[in-house]
C-alpha cells in the first residue's frame, strides 16, 4: 500500500530543506524522482548528493512562477521522462517585516512563489491526470495554513490560501481520480529556519508551544508525504495532514 515503484515523481523546490528530503523519501519507496529548482547548479549539486546516498534522480531546472516555463516543463518531462503521477508542489519562500513596512515587491514576490507557482504546477499535473483518470498532487501547505503570526502576513496569506486551492481543487478532481492533499509542516529546522533555530529566545519559546517539546526534522515529513503519494490514501481527498509536534492541537 505504500509502494511507490514504477511511479514518477516532481518534487518542486528540492534542491535543499523539506524538498530535498521529501525527494529523496519518495526515491526510497520507489519512485523515480524528478528534483526541480531555479538554480541549475544548486540542483546539480543536490543530484550528485543524492547520488552519493544511492540515489539517483533526473533534474529540471524551471521556475515555477512563470507559467510558461511550468508548461514547456511540464510537456517536456512528460515527453521524455513519462507520465507525472506524483506532484509535490513544495517551492515556498519566506520574507519577513511588519506588516505596516511590509513592501508591495515583498508581497508580491512571496505570493508568486508561494501560491501563483503552486497553482500554475497543480493546474499543468491536473490538465494531465485528469484525463488519465489518475494522479496524486500534494501541496505543501505550513501550520500557517491554520495560525498567524508576526511579520509573516505574505506568507500566511500564501499557506491560507493553499489550504483552500487544495480543497478546491479536490472539489473538482476527486471524481477522476485525482487525489489533491497537503502536509502541513510545523517549525523544522532547515536553511531557511537556521536563524530560529540559532535564536535561543525563539527556541526556547517554540519549544515550550510545542507539545512534543522540540524543533521538527525534515526526515519526519517523509511519512506521511508517502502516505499521500501511494496507494493507501486513495480514498483521502483534499486533507491537510498536520505534522507539527501538536502545534496547532493545543491553545
Amino acid at each position: 500500500m505504500f509502494d511507490l515503484t514504477g511511479k514518477i515523481a516532481l518534487v518542486t523546490g528540492s534542491s535543499q530543506g523539506i524538498g530535498y528530503a521529501l525527494a529523496k523519501g519518495l526515491a526510497e519507496a520507489g519512485a523515480r524522482v524528478i528534483i526541480n529548482g531555479r538554480d541549475a547548479a544548486r540542483l546539480a549539486a543536490a543530484q550528485a548528493k543524492l547520488r552519493e546516498a544511492g540515489i539517483e534522480t533526473i533534474n529540471r531546472a524551471f521556475d515555477v512562477t512563470d507559467p510558461q516555463a511550468v508548461e514547456h516543463g511540464f510537456t517536456e518531462m512528460e515527453r521524455t521522462i513519462g507520465p507525472i503521477d506524483i506532484l509535490v508542489a513544495n517551492a515556498g519562500i519566506m520574507r519577513r517585516a511588519p506588516a505596516v513596512d511590509m513592501p508591495p515587491e515583498t508581497w508580491r514576490e512571496v505570493l508568486g512563489t508561494n501560491l501563483d507557482g503552486v497553482w500554475y504546477c497543480c493546474q499543468a499535473a491536473g490538465k494531465r491526470m485528469v484525463p488519465r483518470g489518475a494522479g496524486k498532487i500534494i501541496t505543501i501547505c505550513s501550520v500557517q495554513s491554520e495560525l498567524g503570526r508576526p511579520t509573516i502576513a505574505p506568507y500566511a496569506a500564501s499557506k491560507g490560501a493553499l489550504r483552500m486551492l487544495t480543497r478546491t481543487l479536490c472539489a473538482e478532481w476527486a471524481k477522476h481520480g485525482v487525489n489533491v492533499n497537503g502536509v502541513a509542516p510545523g517549525y523544522y529546522a532547515t536553511e531557511l529556519t537556521s536563524a530560529l533555530v540559532q535564536n535561543a529566545e525563539f527556541s526556547d519559546w517554540l519549544c515550550k508551544r510545542v507539545p512534543a517539546g522540540r524543533w521538527g526534522k525534515v526526515e519526519e515529513l517523509v511519512g506521511a508525504t508517502v502516505f499521500l503519494a501511494a496507494p493507501a490514501s486513495n480514498f483521502v481527498h483534499g486533507h491537510l495532514l498536520y505534522v507539527d509536534g501538536g502545534m496547532t492541537a493545543v491553545v
